[in-house]
């Protein structure tokens, strides 16, 4: 039984690893989408080509992606105890602002495709560093478990 439960975690770890790397991949392209999408002229037809792909990019890779990640945490939490392991509770802190900033990423998108731009260029492209700092403090907190 045990044999079974160790293949399961390491399928789950497998799945849990592709799933934010395309979620991770998305959340880095949204961002420069943006950019893109704001230099465009409003309600030119490049304008909504970019509304559609910024679209297409939260339904098939964003948001099915953000899904599985979290189902496959939680259950690799919950298999390993790790709810109980500081590590893992500044891990899942980081998940939730990305999980945050996803959510904001998706509300932005609407309101461009609504034509509204707040942001400026330049905010968005430092908004596109967020990804991987979070990212970078995840994989060290994985990987080296400091506390």
């Amino acid at each position: 039984m045990s044999e079974l439960l160790a293949t399961t975690y390491l399928w789950l770890k497998a799945g849990h690893v592709i799933f934010v790397i395309f979620w991770m991949a998305g959340l880095f392209m949204l961002p420069r989408y943006f950019v893109y999408h704001q230099e465009a002229e409003r309600g030119s037809p490049e304008a909504d080509r970019w509304i559609e792909r910024e679209a297409k990019l939260r339904k098939i890779i964003l948001t099915p992606s953000l899904i599985v990640v979290w189902v496959l945490g939680l259950a690799l939490a919950l298999s390993t105890d790790a709810f109980h392991q500081g590590w893992f509770l500044t891990k899942f802190v980081l998940v939730l602002a990305l999980t945050g900033y996803h959510g904001w990423m998706v509300s932005y998108s609407k309101k461009l495709a609504r034509g509204e731009d707040t942001l400026s260029g330049k905010q968005l492209r430092l908004l596109n560093e967020v990804p991987g700092l979070a990212a970078a403090l995840i994989v060290v907190l994985v990987i080296a478990k400091p506390f």
